[in-house]
């Protein structure tokens, strides 16, 4: 149905080619239906059309008088902006836009826009789930009863969250939101983010220094974007600050983490769990010792999944592309300089 969907999209919007109406193009839906997301522009006067493929050169095919790009993770870097020379604002299927030359969008006139808050509830409870999940040992129990064991054969008891601390690192809307959760349940949660802000949200939670964060953090959970002030943030050394036996807990970025440490904390016991929903490699290779370590509980990049996600990944961007249209400013712009909360 939705090649039917994307293959009709493109002999649509041929058949119109001339007919003045401004050009919205999708790149990489991946699984998403774009469907709702082209009746709300076609209503507002686009002809819509998806790309072939996200390399550049399948996009500068669909999108060469492209007035709106609408992107899900395919890079849109300065050479290819220069071949888009009609495009006048780009929005992203989501809340991450570090694969946008901002800087370069900007300099050529081009409005850069993102999804905040589509999936906010979904990560921050997907991260919940996960480190509650790591506190109680459920995939060690599980594992257990399928062998054919009970509870006297766990290795390792499981602890009580309220006894717990937990560390949130960065405090943007997901992490913000995951502090609000977990307050009731842990018996205390710090924050930190290492972003300045200006005026910095309210959060429930105890603001500390870094340091500070690793060294009382018995669950720590991720929320920062990849920046180049933070790529690496979480190697070996810091990881060795965590208290001993901590867990971590990664729906961010996985370039975040240095993967190697974290096997070898996982291999003395320093960390006695981690849950990772972003890997160095998606799909991970079979060969993959991720895959395979006991004390790792994975997800496919899921945690911004939900039936009400798949919807607002593409009006969103729709109903930001249509807003700049009407009024010459989507509904949530990225500054040049900003990165995503």
């Amino acid at each position: 149905m939705k090649r039917k969907l994307l293959a009709m999209l493109s002999d649509e919007s041929s058949s119109r080619a001339g007919s003045g109406r401004p050009l919205a193009v999708f790149t990489d839906l991946d699984e998403l239906d774009p469907a709702p997301g082209v009746a709300l522009l076609t209503e507002a006067g686009f002809d819509c059309r998806t790309a072939d493929g996200p390399d550049p050169d399948s996009i500068v095919r669909a999108a060469r008088t492209a007035t709106a790009l609408l992107v899900g993770y395919a890079p849109v870097d300065a050479a290819l902006l220069d071949r888009l020379p009609a495009l006048r604002v780009i929005a992203t299927l989501g809340a991450g836009y570090e694969h946008v030359d901002t800087a370069a969008a900007h300099a050529r006139g081009i409005t850069v826009c993102n999804l905040p808050d589509a999936a906010t509830e979904e990560v921050a409870v997907h991260a919940l789930a996960t480190a509650l999940a790591l506190v109680r040992r459920l995939p060690q129990a599980d594992a257990a009863v399928r062998r054919g064991g009970w509870n006297r054969d766990l290795a390792e008891l499981p602890r009580r969250a309220s006894e717990l601390t937990l560390g949130v690192l960065g405090l943007g809307r997901i992490g913000t939101r995951l502090a609000a959760l977990a307050a009731p349940v842990f018996g205390r949660v710090v924050g930190h983010d290492p972003r300045p802000t200006a005026t910095p949200r309210p959060v429930p939670a105890h603001r500390v220094g870094l340091d500070e964060l690793l060294a009382t953090s018995d669950v720590l959970s991720l929320h920062l974007p990849l920046t180049d002030a933070t790529r690496g943030l979480l190697d070996a050394t810091r990881l060795a600050r965590l208290p001993h036996g901590a867990v971590l807990v990664n729906t961010a970025r996985a370039g975040l983490l240095d993967h190697t440490a974290l096997l070898a904390a996982l291999d003395t016991g320093a960390l006695s769990g981690a849950a990772l929903d972003v890997l160095p490699e998606e799909p991970p290779a079979p060969d993959d010792p991720l895959r395979s370590h006991p004390r790792l509980l994975l997800s496919p990049h899921s945690a911004f999944l939900s039936d009400a996600t798949l919807r607002a990944y593409v009006v969103g961007p729709a109903r930001n592309v249509i807003a700049w249209h009407r009024t010459g400013t989507p509904l949530t712009p990225v500054p040049s300089a900003g990165v995503p909360a």
